[in-house]
């Protein structure tokens, strides 16, 4: 599977809460209709029926790049990182289909892929290489080699060494609430705070 960088930039500003609670990503491209059966030729020719001057003609070849990208490389099961200030949300891609404009508001972003999001990191708990990636300035790019799934998760995060936490498995974490839920049933008042905040603190 390869691994893809996504940033809601300028078309999804304000929309990533929309992204992650409806289980997609989506992106707008003015001209391009249905693009799932569409060749590149067929895209080149619609990008260059438009009267630009020569600026906008190169933003037109990055224009290129992002609908092939998002239209054609994506893959069902390859993985998305998808920015949200310093939090990256960790997605697996569905297909890609296009939300006709009929019916829907101006805004809409009709060219969409599903995205089952797995789980959501703070930037700096990535690897090196990874946080060097999502500094790329592209709307949609691809890291330059493929994983299989069970390396990308043992590679992808950094290793405890480097992060100075200890892994605490599941279970232990649930008895340690249980714990404190205990503790808040206490007839010390300082002893049921105390456990409250621990709880509080463990859910931000």
């Amino acid at each position: 599977m390869h691994i893809y960088q996504f940033k809601p930039g300028l078309q999804g500003a304000g929309r990533t809460a929309e992204f992650l609670r409806e289980n997609y990503v989506g992106m707008d491209w003015p001209g391009i209709g249905n693009a799932e059966n569409m060749s590149g030729e067929h895209i080149l020719h619609l990008l260059g029926q438009m009267d630009l001057n020569q600026a906008e003609e190169h933003t037109q070849l990055i224009r290129f790049e992002e609908i092939m990208m998002f239209c054609h490389q994506m893959k069902d099961g390859d993985y998305l990182l998808m920015m949200d200030e310093d939090r990256v949300h960790l997605g697996d891609l569905g297909d890609y289909y296009y939300l006709h404009p009929a019916g829907t508001e101006e805004t809409s972003l009709h060219h969409r892929r599903g995205v089952t999001w797995l789980k959501s990191f703070e930037r700096e708990e990535l690897n090196k290489e990874l946080q060097q990636f999502l500094l790329r300035p592209d709307t949609i790019s691809r890291f330059d080699r493929p994983f299989s799934q069970e390396q990308f998760e043992g590679w992808a995060t950094k290793s405890e060494e480097e992060t100075g936490r200890v892994h605490v498995d599941t279970q232990t974490i649930q008895r340690a609430i249980e714990v404190l839920q205990e503790a808040m049933q206490s007839d010390d008042a300082d002893r049921r705070v105390r456990a409250a905040i621990a709880i509080l603190q463990y859910a931000k």
